[in-house]
């Protein structure tokens, strides 16, 4: 039920901003990992959830997915990226010029993939404010939703379990 709630939210949100030429920012945190690796590999169900997300994205265009250079992270921007014929370009969030990013993607659909404390610290640089915190280690379906026209930005912060 939630899944298709949030359907109907992403099949909805494209014809009221596409007219607007808004820039709309997804970010989400890799999906679950095998424990006790330096550098996992997703599990079984991370990589059903990576589909998910792809599937999720379907009816946008998306036009740029990036990912931190780690292979639980990579492997979840995958999918989006294969489905919307892009590919994966690789970002340090330690050195992540928000400033330049906007201007460079103004008026894209942007999917950005990292981890459990440079997600909400990434959404954090983009709105300027402290709002999200670093996620629980035992959660994997946040969303980040950021929507920017002329310098307004609206963010929203849906979970898919």
């Amino acid at each position: 039920m939630k899944k298709l709630l949030l359907y109907i939210f992403l099949l909805g949100l494209p014809a009221s901003l596409i007219a607007q030429k808004s820039s709309r920012y997804f970010f989400i945190r890799h999906a679950e990992k095998v424990l006790n690796v330096k550098n996992p590999d997703l599990t079984p169900k991370g990589k059903e959830r990576a589909q998910e997300w792809a599937d999720m994205f379907q009816h946008y265009k998306i036009d740029k997915v990036l990912s931190t250079d780690y292979k639980r992270t990579i492997q979840t921007a995958q999918p989006i990226a294969t489905k919307n014929r892009v590919r994966v370009e690789k970002y340090n969030p330690r050195k992540f010029d928000v400033a330049k990013f906007l201007q460079a993607t103004k008026g894209k659909n942007v999917v950005i993939v990292g981890h459990s404390n440079s997600t909400p610290t990434l959404v954090n640089s983009f709105l300027k404010k402290n709002k999200y915190q670093q996620i629980d280690e035992k959660i994997y379906g946040n969303l980040y939703i950021l929507t920017i026209k002329d310098g307004d930005i609206n963010d929203l912060l849906l979970t898919v379990k």
